[in-house]
Order: C-alpha cells, then sequence, then structure tokens
C-alpha cells in the first residue's frame, strides 16, 4: 500500500473539507505516519475515516475529530501542551511539530513504551511520554498553554481542568448519558473558565472518564 498517497488523500478529503485549513497543521498530519501508531492488522486501514482498536479498549481517534479539535486549539511555535490518554503517541507527534513542548500521560504501560519508541524512532523532537493515572492531568508540567483529551469523558475533570494557563484552551469531546457526543472549548481568560460547544462527535469513551454511578433507593 502507497501509505503517502493514503496520507495525502487523508488530508484532501477527511481534513480540508471539515474545516481545517490552517497549512502548518495539515503539514504535521501529512509527515507522521498514522500507519505506525496502529497494530500490524491494522496498517491498511490506518487512513480510514474512522477510530482504529489499539487494544485494551482503547482507539486512535478518527483523523477528522483530531484535526478539527486542533485546529480549534491553534497550538502555536511557543505553547506548552498536554495530550491526555495518549495511547501509541499519534497525537502527540502531531502536535510536537506545531509546539514548543508536549507531554503525553498515558497510563497503559504498554502504550507508554510503544509511544517512546516510535517518537524516538521518527526522530520527533519536542515531545515526551509519562506514565500516570490519566484523571489526574500532570500537575508537574502545569500550566499549559493547551490541553488535549484523546477520547470522549463524561465530563471534564476539575484536576485537569485546573492545569489549564491564562489564556489557554483545553479540547475535549464530552458525552453525557446516553447523548452523542460533542467537542468542547474551554479557555480561561481572567481566571474564569468559559465552555463552549464546537461540533457533534462519535468517539470511545476514554476509559476512566465514564460517569460515575448513581444509585437508586
Amino acid at each position: 500500500m502507497d501509505y503517502a498517497a493514503a496520507r495525502l488523500n487523508m488530508v484532501e478529503s477527511q481534513l480540508r473539507p471539515n474545516k481545517v485549513a490552517d497549512e502548518g497543521l495539515l503539514s504535521a498530519f501529512l509527515a507522521v505516519p498514522r500507519e505506525r501508531f496502529v497494530p500490524t492488522l491494522f496498517h491498511d486501514a490506518a487512513y480510514s475515516d474512522d477510530d482504529l482498536p489499539l487494544g485494551g479498549g482503547r482507539s486512535l481517534l478518527e483523523p477528522m475529530i483530531l484535526g478539527r479539535m486542533l485546529a480549534v486549539a491553534k497550538i502555536g511555535s511557543g505553547d506548552r501542551v498536554l495530550d491526555v490518554g495518549s495511547g501509541t503517541g499519534y497525537g502527540t507527534a502531531i502536535m510536537a511539530r506545531l509546539a514548543r513542548q508536549v507531554t503525553g500521560i498515558e497510563d497503559n504501560s504498554d502504550f507508554v513504551a510503544q509511544a517512546r519508541a516510535r517518537l524516538a524512532e521518527l526522530g520527533v523532537l519536542h515531545a515526551e511520554i509519562v506514565e500516570g493515572k490519566l484523571t489526574d492531568g500532570h500537575r508537574a508540567g502545569a500550566p499549559y498553554d493547551v490541553i488535549v483529551i484523546e477520547g470522549a469523558v463524561a465530563a471534564i475533570p476539575d484536576a485537569i481542568a485546573d492545569q489549564l494557563a491564562e489564556g489557554g484552551r483545553l479540547l475535549a469531546v464530552v458525552k453525557a448519558g446516553g447523548a452523542v457526543g460533542r467537542a468542547m472549548l474551554m479557555t480561561r481568560a481572567d481566571g474564569v473558565l468559559s465552555r463552549r460547544p464546537l461540533f457533534d462527535a462519535a468517539c470511545p469513551m476514554l476509559p476512566g472518564f465514564e460517569a460515575a454511578p448513581r444509585f437508586v433507593f
């Protein structure tokens, strides 16, 4: 399979028509080989417009959803970024081409090892993968100019929102109950957090971010 051609087709047919217009961001998607971040079984499906299973109940986000969130994030060359649920490192690799520093937080030790290996093999600079509880974020590196949560969540944990810098942008797909997920933008201005819905987004729930069970007596 010609992966370079498939990558170009992904950019031209999935990203550009869906409000991803920044050339720097599109160049990052063109530069990062998505097939290197998924199991061998899914190499030939790497550029499909779908989430791809990574194992352990985890998935690689659909390119359009990741692309649209990163377009809204407007990552600049001076930004420090936290990638929550970085998985095997694909999103981290893309963001690292745009930011000053990206920290991927991941709780699956196998994914941590894979992500570190892929980033090293591809010569990705300005990125690190740390192992830890996803819902805690990574306070040691806070505050962050941009935080991206790679998967649906029932709610954005306060522990993560508190790590957003003044003027920062937090992107996540929020899925409450059985409703369709909505990509959300959270910003901090004058110390106040505000939220704005962006677009409908169907993606798997990120394990650990489900709604707490409700007890009925």
